[in-house]
C-alpha cells in the first residue's frame, strides 16, 4: 500500500514533455509511480480537473537571514517554491568575524532592503565560517528545501578586513585565502559563489561594495576553487562596463574550471539593445567551450509605490517628509487634507534624497509614462494608455494629481513602476529571453527588497500569465513554463534529486487549480522581527504542496508541518 496516491490529475511531469493523465504514487518522500493507475494508499488526493507539477526551485533569492530564524519561509512557500537557493548577488551572512556582523547587516539592508531591525534581532551569529554557516542552516526543522551559495562581499571582508572595504587590490595571498575559503565552502556543500560588479550596490554609507571593482586575476583566482568539483556555479551582476573584457573573463573560467558560469540580464531603459549583444556573447562563449548562462526575470521588475512602501512619487518632497513619522492610517488621513494636497504638489523632489536614490528609480520623479495604476488582480503587463501620464491627458489634469489623488484613498492602492525590462512597453523582450536555451528562469529575489518589490510571486505568475492569460502578444506552453522553473533549475545547479515527477525522484510536488489560480495585490505586513516591514503576496490555486510527501500547505493554508532541510550540493 502506497503512503499517498495523487489520482487523475494532469501530469506535467517537468521534463518538457506533453502532459497526461494518470497517477502519482509517494512512498517514503518519493516518487514510486507516475502515469497509469496506482494501487490502494493510506491516503487518496482526488486531483481530477487538476495540474501535478513538481515543487517550484526557486534559484534567486535572500533568504539568507530569514532560513535562520523562519521555518516557513514566506512568501516563496506560499507559491508553490519547495527548494530556495540564496546567497546570490555577492552578500549573505558567512563567512564573518564578530567586529563585521553589523556591516553585514548594514550591506544587505542597503543593498537587498531587508530590513536592518529584523536582521539583527533574528541573527544569532552561531557561525563564522561558511560550513559552520551551513551547520547552522542545518539545525532548523523547516517547510520546504533551503540552499546556499557563497557570497563574495563578506568573503572579501573576512579576508582582507578593512581593505576590502576601501576596495583594495587583493594580493596574491589575499586571492589564494579567498580561494581556500570557497573550496572549503563548496566541499561543505555550497551550490556556488556569487559576486556583484554593479553601481547599483552600495553601502550604508553611499559606498561601493568590497567586490565592485576586484580584478579579474582575483575573480579567477576564486573561481579556479571549482576546478575538479563536479558541483558549482559561479555568479555574476554586472554592470558590464566593459562588456567585451567581462564576457572574456566569464568565458575563460568555464573553460578552465568546466563549471556553469551565470550573469544577470534584464532589458535597460538606458540602452535598449544592450541586452542582445549580451545574448550574442553568451551564445559566442558557449561555442568556445564555456558553459555561460544569463539568469533572466520572468517578468519585469518593478517598484511597489504606495503609502506604506519605501518610495513613491512624492516622499522625496520635504512637506511629505515630515508625514513619514506618522501611523499609516493618520498619514492617508493629512494627504486627504486639501491644504497638505495643495502644499505637496506644489513642492519640487528634493535634490538631496533625489540623489540617493539609484539611476532608474530616480525615474519616478518624471516618468508618469512608466507608471501605471496596479489594479486587481495586478497587472504586470500594462498598455501605455493606462499609464499616469495617458490618464492625466485623458482627464485634463496634471500626471501628479492623477497619481497623488489614486495613492491618498488607502494603503492597499500601489502604482506600478517596471524599473528594467519594460523597453518595448510589453514583454516580449522577456518572451524573447525565455525561448532562448541560453538562459535560466531566476530574479525572482524571494526574502528580499521588502517594501519596494514583491516578486517572490513570479513562479504562480508565470502560468497565470504566460500560459493563461496574456493578451498583448503569444503565450508560452504550459510544459515549457513547468520545465524553466523545476527540472532546469535544479539541474543547472545540481539538484540532482527533484524538479521531476519520476519514479525515485524526490516527491516535491504540487496540486494546483489550474483554471482558478489568481493572484492577490500586494499587502504590506510588519510581520518580521522587531515588527519588521514587508511586502507579501498571496495566491489561490494551490490545492495540495508536498515537500518530501508531506503536505506543507493546504489550499494556500500552512500545516505546519516541517519536512524541508539544509541541501548540501554534491551529495543526495
Amino acid at each position: 500500500m502506497h503512503d499517498t496516491v495523487i489520482r487523475g490529475g494532469t501530469i506535467v511531469d517537468g521534463t518538457g514533455k506533453a502532459s497526461f493523465t494518470g497517477d502519482v504514487a509517494i512512498d517514503n518522500g518519493t516518487i514510486a509511480q507516475v502515469g497509469g493507475k496506482a494501487g490502494p494508499a493510506k491516503r487518496d488526493i482526488d486531483a481530477k480537473g487538476l495540474l501535478v507539477t513538481p515543487g517550484w526551485v526557486d534559484v534567486h533569492t535572500h533568504y539568507d537571514g530569514q532560513a535562520t530564524w523562519d521555518s516557513e519561509l514566506a512568501p516563496s512557500s506560499w507559491h508553490g517554491v519547495t527548494t530556495v537557493l540564496f546567497g546570490n548577488c555577492g552578500v549573505g551572512f558567512a563567512p564573518v568575524r564578530n567586529v563585521d556582523h553589523s556591516s553585514l547587516i548594514g550591506m544587505m539592508e542597503s543593498i537587498e532592503e531587508i530590513p536592518g531591525i529584523a536582521l539583527a534581532d533574528g541573527l544569532k551569529w552561531n557561525w563564522e565560517t561558511f560550513p559552520e554557516y551551513l551547520n547552522a542552516l542545518e539545525q532548523m526543522p523547516r517547510a520546504i528545501d533551503v540552499a546556499a551559495q557563497i557570497p563574495h562581499h563578506p568573503l572579501r571582508g573576512y579576508v582582507m578586513g578593512e581593505r576590502a572595504v576601501r576596495r583594495e587590490k587583493a594580493t596574491a595571498e589575499d586571492i589564494q585565502q579567498m580561494r581556500d575559503a570557497v573550496r572549503q565552502g563548496l566541499e561543505a556543500g555550497a551550490f556556488g559563489f556569487t559576486t556583484s560588479r554593479t553601481n547599483s550596490h552600495k553601502t550604508p554609507t553611499g559606498d561601493m561594495v568590497p567586490g565592485r571593482y576586484s580584478e579579474v586575476d582575483e575573480l579567477l583566482g576564486i573561481g579556479s576553487a571549482f576546478k575538479g568539483l563536479k558541483h558549482g556555479a559561479f555568479g555574476v551582476n554586472s554592470d558590464f562596463d566593459d562588456e567585451a573584457a567581462e564576457l572574456k573573463w566569464m568565458t575563460k573560467l568555464g573553460q578552465d574550471t568546466g563549471r556553469p558560469v551565470w550573469f544577470l540580464l534584464t532589458d535597460r531603459p538606458t540602452d535598449t539593445v544592450r541586452w542582445r549583444r549580451l545574448m550574442d556573447g553568451v551564445h559566442k562563449a558557449r561555442s568556445e567551450g564555456a558553459h555561460v548562462t544569463a539568469q533572466i526575470a520572468g517578468r519585469p521588475v518593478g517598484v511597489m509605490l504606495g503609502i506604506d512602501t519605501a518610495l513613491n512619487p512624492f516622499t522625496i518632497r520635504p512637506s511629505y517628509q515630515a508625514l513619514l513619522s506618522l501611523p499609516v492610517a493618520e498619514r492617508i488621513k493629512r494627504l486627504q487634507d486639501p491644504a497638505m494636497r495643495q502644499q505637496i504638489l506644489s513642492e519640487a523632489p528634493s535634490a538631496e534624497l533625489l540623489n540617493r536614490l539609484s539611476q532608474f528609480r530616480q525615474h519616478i520623479t518624471n516618468r508618469w509614462d512608466r507608471i501605471f495604476p496596479m489594479g486587481d488582480p495586478p497587472n504586470y503587463e500594462p498598455a501605455e494608455n493606462e499609464s499616469i501620464a495617458a490618464i492625466a491627458k485623458r482627464s485634463n489634469h496634471s500626471p501628479d494629481e492623477v497619481a497623488y489623488d489614486y495613492l491618498a484613498t488607502g494603503a492597499d492602492k500601489f502604482l506600478f513602476f517596471p524599473i528594467v525590462g519594460y523597453n518595448e512597453d510589453n514583454h516580449d523582450i522577456i518572451r524573447t529571453m525565455l525561448t532562448d536555451d541560453a538562459t535560466i528562469l531566476g530574479l525572482s529575489d524571494g526574502g528580499a527588497h521588502c517594501s519596494s518589490i514583491v516578486d517572490a510571486s513570479v513562479p504562480s505568475w508565470m502560468l497565470m500569465h504566460w500560459v493563461r492569460d496574456r493578451s498583448r502578444g503569444e503565450r508560452l506552453p504550459l510544459e515549457m513554463v513547468v520545465r524553466r522553473q523545476t527540472s532546469e533549475t535544479a539541474d543547472f545547479f545540481g539538484f540532482h534529486d527533484r524538479g521531476r515527477l519520476a519514479v525515485g525522484r524526490r516527491a516535491d510536488i504540487n496540486v494546483i487549480d489550474y483554471d482558478n489560480m489568481r493572484l492577490h495585490i500586494p499587502e504590506v505586513r510588519y510581520d518580521l522581527p522587531k515588527q519588521g516591514r514587508r511586502l507579501v503576496q498571496r495566491v489561490d490555486g494551490y490545492r495540495h504542496t508536498m515537500v518530501a510527501g508531506i503536505e506543507t500547505f493546504a489550499d494556500g493554508v500552512y500545516t505546519g508541518a516541517t519536512p524541508g532541510r539544509l541541501v548540501r550540493a554534491g551529495s543526495r
